[in-house]
């Protein structure tokens, strides 16, 4: 009796512990398979949009600095976060034997990277800001959220560390916005009309590649609005500006 007792208390006890260990390290049975040439397929392309997208931010904020130079010292920080995300984005494709299509990433941004060259030019600070602060970096911190649920256990790692770094980004351009807010909204909510909608049509090109790293394109689009919207509320636009340029996702 007293063996019997033992066994079931040591069971008890195995079965808690491993309860527990789930708690602390739930094992998800929606992680794909990493080695599947389907996922190494769409991997290549999703890679290389990350890997553009933070040299794309690089050269943004080495721009924007051109724009307001009493800010080169803070921007060329966050220039060069960028391409430390840069490099290791590049180090998970590497990982997974996998060599990102750069071509397709040049194009996936081309227009939103032409739409800031002509603000650029014109010394349109608040697109610029608009652009690069507030729409991409949304756009980098929403989908980097909903892909480390899902990611392998290297990239994971380094795309926890990329967030926290890009939080810094947006509110670089959310504080100034708001410091200028009066002097620039007319601008924003322009800008706003051209660029958001190129979100949402960016999205909708890679979702089927999304869809195979187990990434949900509503799910990606709700945590885009959320962030966005957040920053609007930051930056002091009222619930109704706020719907209104929204809004302009809807095309």
């Amino acid at each position: 009796m007293h063996n019997e007792l033992k066994i079931t208390v040591m069971q008890t006890l195995e079965s808690n512990k491993k309860t527990i260990e789930e708690s602390i390290n739930p094992i998800s049975l929606d992680l794909p398979d990493f080695t599947t040439d389907s996922y190494k397929d769409a991997y290549s392309r999703i890679n290389a949009i990350v890997i553009e997208g933070e040299q794309e931010a690089h050269d943004n904020y080495i721009s924007i600095a051109t724009l307001i130079p009493n800010e080169l010292e803070e921007l060329t920080k966050l220039a060069r976060m960028e391409m430390k995300h840069k490099k290791g984005f590049t180090a998970c494709g590497r990982n997974l034997g996998v060599v990102a299509d750069m071509e397709f990433a040049k194009k996936f941004f081309s227009k939103l990277h032409g739409n800031f060259q002509v603000a650029l030019e014109k010394g349109n600070l608040t697109t610029c800001l608009l652009i690069q602060a507030i729409l991409i970096e949304a756009f980098a911190i929403s989908a980097y959220n909903v892909y480390i649920r899902v990611a392998d256990p290297f990239a994971k790692k380094i795309t926890e560390g990329v967030v926290k770094d890009e939080y810094l980004h947006l509110n670089y351009g959310q504080e100034w916005l708001k410091e200028n807010l009066s002097t620039c909204k007319e601008e924003l909510m322009e800008a706003n009309k051209v660029n958001l909608p190129l979100i949402k049509k960016m999205l909708d090109e890679v979702a089927d590649d999304a869809s195979v790293l187990a990434m949900d394109r509503e799910e990606l689009m709700e945590e885009f609005m959320i962030a966005y919207q957040d920053t609007l509320m930051e930056i002091g636009l009222d619930n109704r500006e706020i719907a209104r340029m929204a809004m302009a996702a809807i095309v």
